[in-house]
């Protein structure tokens, strides 16, 4: 592997960075395009390594920065859909905040990489140690803070693109930014190799994660519960620019009871908002209807629909009806979407230029329990709450399925729907449970414990996927630790990567001893 030595005078060095950010993200189109994610980093740690006295902090920063816009302006350009054709916003200023949207994501990359420099730049730490040790706990940190301040917004985690890889093995134990780590490591050894530094250690390292990964995945982390409960998936396929529409509710309604009797199941799901109008608004004779269903073919019902309080609140909410009759349970989204569901203090003139019914919700209450359906224990989730690891691993540990209602139909035939499967995908993973998705125009599909697609509907159909399903218990190392035990994991090897090199300040980086290990 040839190291390009790369001038860092700006713009070459910034246009290549973005060049291998827009292939990064590729990474997370398909299972097996998971090698290009380390490639792509190992790429971008390259090029901030092999120069005889380094890059400044604000030069890599810099290369960060220009990595993350290409890799999220390629990967989540999707958002301008949502903004302008369904929000109605003017086409330069959907434009001009899906690329600010991007920047502001492109911080935390250009964190990692600017850290790592002058971290470096003030120790010597030499190419091993920097590559190995540093830089993979500054960008799973990065990741994680990405996915957590103001609210977090984690689409496109890295961790994703190996859903198919060996690293997968390591979800369940240590989640998606602790995969994160992993990947920044075996790209780091690949950075090594190919400027034929430290081979040794870079090839036990690239070796060692990926055997181990391979075994992890062999591991079964749960054990079954009970019988498996057939289940039906319902997709609608009701246009987002209809489903708010006076005079169409009628339609709409008219779809999901057809649906509904078409043929019963232990447990139905319609997907989020399938009933687009507050729950208290609803026609009585049809809530009458669905729960006579319910009671006379052993069916529980399981809905998304606004629901309204008398306090003035209201909630995202999934409502189910069970075949005992007993009150109807209820699960309030809890981790809203910023601008979409709740507007952040100070932005109201920004929403005010969509036109996005129901768009100030009150959060639900985060201890909450999963629901009781046809005798298993179910922990639904709302839309993009299925990004959230530990959020999910919270309610995982005591259910047995977990189930995500969604309504993407903002985003178009887009991207965003596969990469919202993938998601789904890592959360059955990381808590060994099956997970449900019920979704307005797709991608409607069951997943098992182990991130394997069981069956899906194609996208803009308008059917039900029906299929026995397996609930699941027993925990994974990861619903116990959540993300506490990759963050401190991280945090101990910053401590071995700077441990006994702070005489070195002095140091002139010419002396560095390329076996630092």
């Amino acid at each position: 592997m040839l190291v390009l030595r790369l001038p860092a005078r700006f713009p070459l060095r910034f246009i290549i960075a973005l060049l291998l950010g827009a292939l990064h993200s590729l990474s997370f189109l398909d299972d097996d395009a998971w090698p290009l994610q380390i490639i792509t980093l190992a790429a971008l740690i390259a090029q901030g390594s092999h120069h005889p006295r380094g890059l400044s902090p604000w030069i890599e920063a810099r290369a960060g920065f220009a990595f993350g816009l290409g890799w999220f302006l390629a990967g989540t350009h999707w958002i301008y859909v949502s903004l302008h054709n369904y929000g109605n916003m003017a086409a330069p200023l959907a434009a001009a905040a899906t690329l600010l949207l991007c920047a502001y994501m492109s911080l935390y990359p250009a964190l990692a990489t600017g850290l790592r420099a002058l971290i470096d730049s003030r120790l010597h730490l030499g190419p091993a140690r920097s590559a190995l040790l540093l830089f993979p706990p500054l960008w799973m940190a990065s990741e994680w803070l990405r996915g957590s301040v103001l609210t977090g917004y984690p689409w496109l985690a890295s961790g994703y693109a190996h859903i198919g890889s060996p690293l997968a093995g390591y979800a369940p134990v240590v989640g998606v930014y602790g995969i994160a780590l992993l990947a920044a490591a075996c790209a780091g050894a690949i950075a090594l190799l190919g400027a034929r530094q430290n081979a040794r250690a870079a090839t036990l390292v690239l070796i060692g994660i990926v055997l181990t990964g391979s075994l992890l995945r062999q591991v079964e982390w749960a054990s079954p519960a009970g019988k498996p409960v057939s289940v039906r998936l319902l997709q609608g396929n009701i246009p987002q620019e209809l489903k708010f529409v006076e005079g169409r509710l009628a339609q709409t309604l008219q779809t999901y009871v057809e649906l509904i009797e078409k043929k019963p199941a232990q447990l139905i799901v319609l997907p989020e908002t399938a009933l687009p109008r507050f729950l208290h608004q609803m026609p009585e004779d049809l809530l009458q209807r669905l729960a006579a269903f319910s009671s006379n073919t052993g069916s529980s019902i399981a809905f998304g629909v606004p629901v309204y309080e008398n306090n003035g609140a209201y909630f995202n909410s999934v409502v189910a009806y069970t075949p005992d009759g007993a009150p109807a349970q209820r699960y309030d989204k809890t981790h809203l979407v910023p601008f979409g569901e709740f507007v952040p203090w100070g932005f109201s003139w920004f929403v005010d230029l969509m036109h996005i019914p129901l768009g100030d919700f009150n959060r639900g209450k985060i201890d909450a329990q999963p629901m009781t359906l046809a005798g298993l224990r179910v922990a639904f989730n709302v839309c993009y709450e299925d990004l959230f690891g530990a959020e999910i691993a919270r309610q995982a540990s005591v259910a047995n399925v977990l189930i995500n209602v969604s309504n993407v139909a903002w985003f178009g035939d887009s991207l965003a729907l596969p990469q919202h499967l993938q998601a789904s995908r890592m959360r059955a993973i990381e808590t060994a449970r099956p997970m449900l998705r019920a979704t307005n125009t797709g991608k409607t599909a069951a997943i098992d414990e182990h991130g394997r697609v069981l069956a899906e509907l194609p996208t803009y159909s308008t059917a039900s996927l029906d299929l026995n399903i397996q609930g699941m218990s027993g925990d994974t190392p990861y619903t116990r630790w959540r993300d506490g035990a990759i963050l401190l994991a991280g945090a101990l090897l910053l401590a071995a990567a700077v441990a006994g090199k702070r005489s070195g300040r002095t140091n002139h980086p010419a002396r560095r001893d390329n076996r630092d290990f």
